[in-house]
């Protein structure tokens, strides 16, 4: 689960007077078969699934949570008024931001995910044999359930013995997490509006670090180089900062997110060096244990190489050396 947006769900209607589509301002919309998300964060532009039926609609103590069947993507899972997840795409995000941090540190066995209610963070976490225990912090108890009724597939994760699932707000568990503690964590956060803001700033990335054993790794959801290289910059500044190791920018596509693209931050801890663009720790698909989790659909080697590259207009304001 990776985003979330100041956006409320409504229905467009016709006007009376011009026969003209009324639109509101900030909202992602239900209107007649199609589900259209909107949000200030991209102007000017808007991705639109045609609904096949609505499959819960709730409103936990954070959030609103709607879940329906799409004609092209399978289920979806919106909250307040952004989409999360869908059957089709999912792998895409769940697998690199796992795999990404994972398989560039050697027998990782402490890993914990910040947010991530949906499981799929878990569900690829739980390939790596090495790992002995996942700790997940997830704010939202109804996140969690409604992914393990719609999302079987995603949230199979919640499944594996060595998971430890605490409903909290996930940076006050941080600061109470004994300094190297962790070989990984995993930060599946949603856009820096709101109470996600705090998952962007300084002294979070700080208890990151202090949680982290040396050459620990993280790995953030960084936002889309299409649309937020202004947020981007100011997160590697941050981390440049903070971490003491190696600091890197990797990107995916996710069609169903805003253009299709979303990038991820990873920076490692002062210690053992970590080359995040050359893996170390491959998946062995052929030792899973667990075949309920499925094969993997998007990670490979040369993907997590190729990731780290990125356009010249990208290089240029993010200024990697």
């Amino acid at each position: 689960m990776a985003r979330d947006c100041c956006a409320t769900a409504a229905v467009v209607e016709m006007g009376e007077d011009d026969g003209q589509e009324q639109v509101p301002n900030c909202i992602s919309s239900i209107i007649p078969e199609w589900f259209s998300e909107i949000s200030p964060m991209w102007p000017g532009e808007a991705h639109s699934l045609k609904v096949e039926k609505i499959l819960f609609q709730g409103k936990s103590e954070y959030q609103d949570v709607l879940v329906f069947q799409s004609s092209a993507y399978g289920n979806v899972l919106v909250l307040d008024g952004a989409i999360q997840i869908t059957e089709r795409d999912e792998c895409a995000y769940q697998e690199m931001i796992t795999h990404l941090p994972l398989c560039s540190i050697l027998n990782p066995k402490k890993v914990l995910v910040i947010g991530g209610g949906d499981g799929g963070v878990l569900r690829e976490v739980s390939r790596h044999s090495s790992v002995e225990h996942i700790d997940i912090c997830e704010i939202d108890a109804m996140v969690v359930e409604v992914a393990k009724k719609f999302f079987p597939d995603v949230a199979v994760g919640f499944e594996d013995p060595r998971v430890s699932l605490h409903i909290g707000d996930g940076v006050a568990f941080l600061k109470a997490v004994p300094e190297g503690t962790y070989d990984a964590v995993i930060v599946d956060s949603s856009d820096p509006i709101g109470p996600a803001q705090e998952l962007f700033e300084k002294p979070f990335f700080e208890s990151v670090a202090k949680a982290l054993r040396p050459g620990g790794v993280v790995c953030t959801q960084a936002e889309s180089i299409w649309l937020h290289m202004h947020i981007i910059e100011e997160i590697v500044s941050v981390c440049r900062q903070t971490f003491k190791g190696s600091v890197k920018y990797a990107w995916t596509t996710v069609p169903t997110y805003p253009s299709g693209v979303i990038g991820f931050m990873l920076c490692s801890t002062e210690g053992p060096p970590v080359d995040f663009q050359h893996p170390v720790n491959p998946i062995d698909e052929n030792k899973d244990p667990c075949k309920a989790k499925g094969p993997l659909r998007f990670y490979n080697s040369e993907i997590h190489s190729a990731a780290f590259c990125l356009p010249t207009f990208a290089k240029r304001v993010i200024n990697f050396n």
